[in-house]
């Protein structure tokens, strides 16, 4: 059975990517990913925040006046709550790619166009097979026109891209007015793949203290409807490569989003979950499905129920939406005893 797939212009041995998270942040656990069946491993993310604190150093210079204007920078954590700074990123890519075979995407996560776009040729250099690019802005300006934010993320892309020769992905929101063009955009802009999607962390108040407090909560199967919907959309339809992200957590997720037209599947709230082994669980899942079902290659599952090939393409759209509302019947409410 052949497992193998490309991603990114990267020959890689199954679709199944140990995602970005606290996880590869250890030498240590990189090699028990390689060991559990990891294709490749997207590196924790470095900072827009990171590089910029660096630069001007932030723990000096702005401890002075850091409340008196909305985004305060004391919000941001400290440096030395980072478990890695901006050198000894570069220095665990390094490290990563002497430990392992497999290929080694690092991450970059910003907002803004600036200086910290060149901070990608570093990774590069350092030896990094690729890079996530996780553009992560949430626009709350009422004045900044959509078309403002759209051209934000195009001009941040082609920033990195003209910095780097490796391929760069751009892992988005699904927050755009129309995001099958906004794909478009970012295919002709240079992006080599798409990760759908990116989850923004919500925050909660704690009533206690009356402060507002980060809330992390894991991905659920359910959350893979999403992504799952706008890779069945976007197959055939971009050059990038197109990569599932958050809900996938079983071999069976992983045949779904291969149906949709996904190149790679990437893992990381299960793993989180359930530890790193549980790469080799959803391996062997996707293999027995296969098996069962007689699917030879990952490359025949490839997009199969993708829009272009689905017997319905209108079930990807509105017509689906009228169908499940007009056909649902609630269960009856039985009476008060």
């Amino acid at each position: 059975m052949d497992l193998t797939t490309t991603y990114l212009g990267l020959k890689l041995r199954s679709p199944l990517i140990a995602g970005a998270s606290p996880l590869s942040e250890k030498i240590d656990n990189i090699k028990q990913m390689e060991q559990a069946g990891a294709a490749a491993v997207v590196l924790h993310s470095l900072f827009e925040e990171q590089l910029r604190q660096e630069r001007i150093q932030l723990n000096q210079d702005l401890e002075r006046g850091t409340l008196s204007f909305p985004e305060a920078l004391s919000y941001f954590p400290e440096p030395e709550e980072f478990h890695l700074g901006p050198e000894q990123y570069l220095e665990h890519i390094a490290r990563a790619k002497k430990a392992v075979g497999i290929p080694v995407i690092a991450s970059l996560n910003g907002s803004s166009l600036g200086g910290w776009t060149k901070h990608a040729r570093l990774m590069e250099k350092a030896g990094a097979d690729a890079l996530e690019l996780n553009i992560y802005y949430i626009p709350t300006d009422m004045n900044l026109a959509s078309k403002d934010v759209e051209e934000m993320y195009l001009n941040i892309v082609k920033a990195v891209k003209s910095e780097v020769k490796f391929p760069v992905a751009v892992k988005l929101s699904p927050f755009f007015t129309n995001f099958a063009s906004m794909a478009r955009r970012l295919d002709q802009a240079g992006a080599d793949g798409l990760v759908l999607f990116n989850r923004f962390y919500q925050p909660d108040f704690d009533l206690a203290t009356l402060t507002v407090q980060p809330n992390l909560l894991l991905s659920t199967p359910m959350a893979m409807r999403l992504p799952l919907r706008w890779i069945a959309l976007l197959y055939s339809r971009v050059r990038a490569s197109l990569a599932a992200t958050s809900g996938v957590h079983s071999g069976t997720d992983v045949v779904k989003m291969l149906m949709a037209g996904a190149d790679a599947t990437m893992l990381c709230s299960v793993l989180l979950r359930h530890g790193i082994k549980q790469i080799g669980v959803i391996e062997d899942s996707l293999q027995a499905w296969m098996e069962e079902n007689e699917y030879e290659s990952v490359t025949q599952l490839k997009g199969s129920m993708s829009q272009k090939n689905a017997a319905d393409p209108s079930a990807f759209e509105r017509a689906q939406y009228v169908r499940i509302l007009s056909s649902y019947t609630p269960p009856p409410i039985e009476a008060p005893g």
